[in-house]
């Protein structure tokens, strides 16, 4: 991950993506913000004791340092709902609709998920011109939302998983993602990413649905930065239960065409 800073916010990018001029893309860490603990410092999300005041004034944070248009947030419930921006209406704050990844073509919206163990998984495709963001937590990645998000992205803007690029960014490693009772929870196709007695690799998991997808391996930049390992850089449900969520942002802009 490349690590940047802007206004005095840290935040990172994939190698893979931070090549395309036309693409914004953030994920940013927890330090930086206006939250008093143990909501500290960058936190975006509302409905988890953090005052409200706080919450805006850190969003609007994360818009002026991507300065590309409006954010838009999903109410995230751990599902596979897929929200197309351009037709199902995402709102900003806490009026948004339901569902767990978002996609646009618009250049004046920038996807924002938030998390705290579970996947931000950034996808762009450069002949389309479309970019998704998806939230993948354990429930919404044993029933594939990566790759139903892929779907509708095939679907209804005519993408081709072969032309996608991605990066799974900072989220719980197999060295933290416990599932003691992961024979009730996981499905069994699932058990040949278990390491360990009872920890499972949902970094390999996202990788092999995107590969599943049609997306290139060559394609696809996994951050590998545990959450629940980096305190100091990241909020962790596991580490801490009450805590805030850390944003991962991407959109399009426009880029004058150069000189012929």
């Amino acid at each position: 991950m490349l690590v940047k800073v802007k206004n005095g916010v840290y935040f990172m990018q994939f190698p893979n993506l931070a090549g395309f001029p036309e693409l914004v893309h953030a994920v940013f860490t927890r330090r930086g913000g206006g939250s008093a603990a143990p909501y500290d410092s960058l936190n975006v999300s509302f409905g988890l004791g953090d005052e409200d005041a706080r919450v805006r004034q850190n969003r609007e944070l994360l818009a002026r340092i991507t300065a590309n248009g409006e954010g838009l947030f999903a109410h995230q419930v751990h599902g596979t709902n897929v929200l197309s921006a351009n037709t199902d209406g995402p709102r900003q704050g806490s009026r948004a609709p339901t569902g767990d990844a978002l996609i646009t073509r618009s250049h004046t919206q920038m996807l924002t998920i938030q998390v705290a163990d579970c996947q931000a998984v950034l996808l762009y495709d450069p002949v389309q011109g479309v970019v998704a963001n998806v939230h993948a937590g354990w429930r919404g990645s044993i029933h594939n939302i990566v790759g139903r998000t892929i779907a509708r992205m095939e679907r209804d803007y005519g993408c081709r998983p072969g032309h996608l690029v991605a990066g799974i960014g900072p989220s719980l490693g197999p060295c933290c993602a416990e599932f003691i009772n992961y024979t009730r929870e996981i499905p069994r196709p699932y058990w040949h990413h278990r390491v360990a007695e009872n920890h499972f690799d949902f970094w390999a998991i996202t990788g092999e649905q995107l590969q599943k997808a049609g997306v290139l391996p060559a394609n696809v930049h996994t951050s590998e930065i545990c959450t629940r390992c980096n305190p100091q850089a990241f909020f962790s449900y596991r580490r801490a239960k009450v805590t805030g969520r850390f944003a991962a942002v991407i959109g399009l802009r426009h880029v004058p065409p150069g000189p012929r």
